[in-house]
């Protein structure tokens, strides 16, 4: 048989392999949410019906949630872009004092999910926490001002995304258009709005979209701040109604639809094709040296939105340290005691559910690291039909809100193959979120996978890219098979790329939250972050103790994505991108 119809046989297969996994538990999870919205009757997923979302619009406690869910995506983004472009802006074109310092501090805020850092914000800016204790005020962000407590933590997480992927636009932008404008006569805002931000547009758009999409249906953050009328958290609360009930289905189809059309129309209005610049350049020439109070003045600005952005880690840290009743009405506790990280490790709840949260976290990444490179290879190595379409599947996981992913796997396991009927139904392969022996660990490991593809195959292509693929050619005309062409000298050089990759979705993992709050529902299956949400709730210590595994979590997300961001470098903000 010829080699090159061999080989074209295996491209085929893989991609067929490669579409039938992403369709199963990308596509079928979606589309059974999707179905049971519209399903007539909701115990069997038949029929069908407009009724169940025609309420969600006539009901007004839901209609309000979904009000509420909207315009927390669009103050969060709009606060992330406030803060981070002018910052892009002051990266890409100018030199300061500690620049590379404070470029790496800026990314800070990733390595602390929302929903945990929310509990620092409690301590700092609750009615008896460190602001009213230092000003002598009475300032209930928590209480009469929960909305603006849910924008600010969740802003403070996510401008990051928005910070890579402008100064990744920025830094391809040819300066040579800035110069002919400023010849002309042009004042720096005039060629800032007529020149600069038409051309970075693109990635402005991509990065604000996955925040607008986080922030719209992030489900931790409200649900710490006790903020129950939006969407995510009526969602999460009508789970226990979801093998009777369509009104879960019908909430999380309505969610899904508004993303979508959201992003359709920023992408039509904002996200259209930047104007093409004859060239590319490094923006290291063309930076300005600021020195003397200029300079300073950056840097004092840059430091200030750092030090804003640490105060959600801050407070948890402190938190996690304070003797419980010693934070009451002070600026700082007034008794320490480090008893909390210990039983935060030694408890067996809390110990298992590290455990679990590392078990799920490895094999995700593991998985996922396997799926980046068969993918990656099809995307940047062949020519077949159809790697469009996977390509736009792996994507699809960062412009599907992950609530929704989350409810897609809790109904596939009330439908075929694994409801009640089905062929999987009572066999050791029936994965149950609930019921009396529920099995979530295939679903958790998958859930993590699939919700983080997008980092791997991103990096993946990345470093397929920058690999010339006649090392490739050279290795199989001198008899080695494409496999082992592939093993032995396409995945060494590429290792870099694989191992950022890796441990993005790692990291990301261990602190997964909508996931892990919807498909765990036992306590011995609970991973951290579920953990974290239960021990909040807890009297007594559990708040602090809750800091604690928070901290923990912290500190090894910052060691992962120190780790990828020196392996990918200006890099890192492509993963970003939808």
């Amino acid at each position: 048989m010829p080699a090159r119809f061999v080989r074209i046989l295996t491209e085929h297969t893989l991609l067929i392999v490669m579409l039938m996994i992403l369709g199963a538990f990308l596509v079928y999870p979606i589309g059974l949410t999707v179905r049971g919205g519209f399903a007539a009757d909701p115990a069997t997923g038949r029929g069908f019906t407009l009724d169940h979302v025609r309420l969600v619009f006539e009901d007004p406690r839901l209609r309000g949630g979904l009000v509420n869910a909207f315009k927390l995506a669009v103050c969060t983004t709009f606060l992330c872009i406030l803060i981070s472009l002018p910052l892009a802006v002051l990266s890409a074109n100018y030199r300061f004092p500690f620049k590379k310092t404070l470029n790496a501090a800026i990314l800070v805020p990733l390595i602390l999910p929302p929903f945990v850092g929310a509990l620092g914000m409690r301590a700092l800016l609750g009615r008896a926490g460190s602001l009213n204790a230092v000003l002598g005020t009475e300032f209930d962000l928590l209480g009469a001002y929960k909305f603006w407590g849910v924008v600010i933590v969740q802003a403070l997480h996510l401008y990051p995304i928005i910070y890579l992927n402008a100064t990744a636009s920025l830094a391809n932008l040819d300066p040579a258009l800035n110069e002919s404008a400023e010849n002309l006569g042009a004042g720096p805002w005039r060629r800032f709005f007529k020149i600069t931000l038409p051309l970075i547009r693109p990635g402005l758009f991509a990065g604000a979209t996955i925040v607008f999409i986080w922030a719209f249906t992030e489900l931790g953050t409200p649900l710490m701040f006790d903020y129950y009328s939006v969407t995510a958290v009526q969602i999460f609360y009508g789970l226990k109604e979801v093998q009777n009930s369509a009104e879960p289905y019908a909430l999380t189809v309505v969610m899904l639809l508004a993303a979508i059309l959201i992003y359709v129309l920023g992408k039509a209005v904002f996200g259209r094709k930047g104007y093409a610049m004859y060239s590319k350049a490094s923006r290291a020439g063309d930076e300005i040296r600021l020195s003397g109070p200029a300079g300073w003045l950056a840097t004092v600005g840059f430091g200030a939105v750092v030090v804003v952005a640490v105060l959600p880690h801050i407070g948890v840290v402190l938190t996690s340290l304070a003797q419980p009743g010693s934070w009451y009405r002070t600026a700082l506790p007034t008794e320490f005691t480090g008893s909390h990280y210990q039983q935060a490790l030694a408890s067996p709840e809390s110990f298992n559910s590290i455990k679990n949260s590392l078990i799920l976290s490895l094999s995700a990444m593991v998985l996922n690291m396997g799926v980046g490179v068969m993918v990656g290879y099809l995307l940047v190595r062949t020519r077949v039909v159809g790697r469009s379409v996977l390509d736009a599947l792996c994507m699809l996981p960062l412009a599907v809100p992950g609530l929704v992913m989350a409810f897609g796997y809790v109904a596939m396991t009330l439908r075929w193959p694994f409801g009640a009927g089905g062929p999987l139904d009572g066999t050791p392969l029936d994965l149950e979120v609930f019921g009396t022996a529920p099995n979530p660990f295939p679903l958790l490991i998958i859930a993590y996978a699939i919700r983080r593809l997008p980092y791997i195959v991103r990096s993946t292509v990345a470093g397929l890219e920058q690999t010339s693929g006649e090392l490739e050619e050279a290795a199989v005309n001198l008899g080695a098979s494409r496999v082992t062409a592939v093993r032995k000298v396409i995945i060494p050089l590429i290792m870099a790329n694989l191992i950022a990759g890796g441990l993005l979705v790692f990291s990301f993992s261990m602190l997964e939250v909508s996931d892990s709050l919807i498909l765990a529902q036992r306590s011995d299956h609970f991973p951290i972050t579920k953990m974290i949400y239960e021990l909040t709730n807890r009297l007594g210590d559990g708040i602090f103790v809750a800091s604690a595994m928070g901290a923990w979590g912290m500190a090894l997300l910052a060691v992962t994505l120190i780790g990828a961001s020196a392996m990918m470098g200006k890099k890192l903000g492509s993963i970003f991108r939808v």
